[in-house]
């Protein structure tokens, strides 16, 4: 394995780890203010409340890890992408930082209408404001003028794939954060929330197969070349989707919630590091490679001090929110 393989495998992983412990956070967060709004249950609320904390928050450190990589190991490609997505970045930058204000003033134990509706539609907008760089990973969507590259936000926006990308972004949020709340509920033993969480699991759990079909075949025509590497690597998919049914069929069985949420862990390890996989060498497709960084110095005692610093902030990471979870299991 490459050296540059290796780095990008690192940084999938940290990504991997946001996008579950996100989307717990984000889903939970769209629950709530559906609750409040529909007043269908109120054990669905107070458990969702009680689940929710600051220590969620620690998911923004993957996301960190992961910048911070970027930015120290493959320095050319950060700065194209900083420069396309300033404005969609910032965006999301300015939510994360609400919902971390929501937090720590202690609005998840009240109901105001206009702050949980930010909380909640933020848990929306985040992610796909945040799949917008994977979208444009895939290239078609970037002119080169001079030395920069500039997005056309218009062919952007009507795209069929960037558009499943975006669909397939809130799905997904919305289907691991109901798995991880029925497998919650049912470790409290609180059978009213624990069956109506599970409806929820089951309801975006097919939108979220067909959205991925969606993605998957839209591609073809987007990219065929990233489309033919993924065909050559469709075990991981298959795998993929037979960790899917596995999750769908132990929540039908009403049992083994913890098992259905490990099984939508494995669903999205396989279909996430799939496409990394064959999305590599490019980090910008047909303009950038995982080997461009050759021609930027990059001095090794810089990559090895960013290596460090990724795992000195990944293991506590892990450690406290695993701590937490088990913490709120025996309580």
């Amino acid at each position: 394995m490459d050296f540059e393989v290796f780095l990008v495998a690192l940084l999938w992983l940290s990504l991997y780890g946001y996008l579950i412990v996100a989307s717990i956070d984000f889903g939970a967060g769209m629950y709530l203010y559906y609750g409040y709004t529909t007043h269908q249950n109120s054990a669905v609320i107070r458990q969702i409340r009680a689940h929710l904390s600051p220590i969620w928050e620690l998911s923004n450190i993957f996301f960190s890890i992961f910048l911070l990589g970027m930015v120290f190991l493959f320095p050319l490609a950060t700065y194209h992408y900083s420069r396309v997505l300033l404005i969609p970045g910032g965006i999301a930058l300015l939510l994360i930082l609400y919902r971390g204000i929501f937090y720590t003033t202690g609005q998840t134990k009240t109901y105001t209408p206009v702050f949980t509706f930010l909380y909640g539609v933020s848990g929306i907008l985040i992610p796909v404001l945040l799949s917008l760089a994977l979208t444009i990973s895939e290239g078609g969507f970037l002119i080169k003028e001079g030395h920069h590259l500039n997005i056309q936000w218009v062919s952007f926006f009507t795209n069929m794939y960037a558009l499943s990308v975006i669909v397939l972004a809130v799905v997904s949020v919305l289907f691991i954060s109901a798995t991880y709340l029925t497998y919650y509920a049912s470790k409290s033993n609180d059978e009213r929330s624990l069956q109506e969480v599970r409806k929820y699991a089951l309801f975006w759990g097919i939108p979220t197969i067909f959205a991925s079909l969606f993605v998957f075949f839209s591609l073809q025509r987007h990219n065929p070349f990233h489309f033919e590497k993924m065909i050559s690597s469709a075990w991981m998919f298959i795998m993929s989707f037979l960790f899917f049914s596995i999750a769908i069929t132990l929540l039908l069985s009403r049992k083994y919630y913890g098992w259905a949420f490990l099984s939508v862990m494995g669903q999205f390890f396989f279909a996430f590091f799939g496409y990394g996989r064959t999305h590599l060498p490019y980090l910008l497709y047909p303009h950038m490679t995982i080997y461009t960084n050759k021609n930027v110095a990059v001095p090794a005692e810089i990559t090895w001090i960013a290596l460090g610093i990724i795992v000195f902030l990944f293991i506590p990471s892990v450690y406290l929110l695993i701590r937490y979870v088990f913490k709120k299991q025996n309580r």
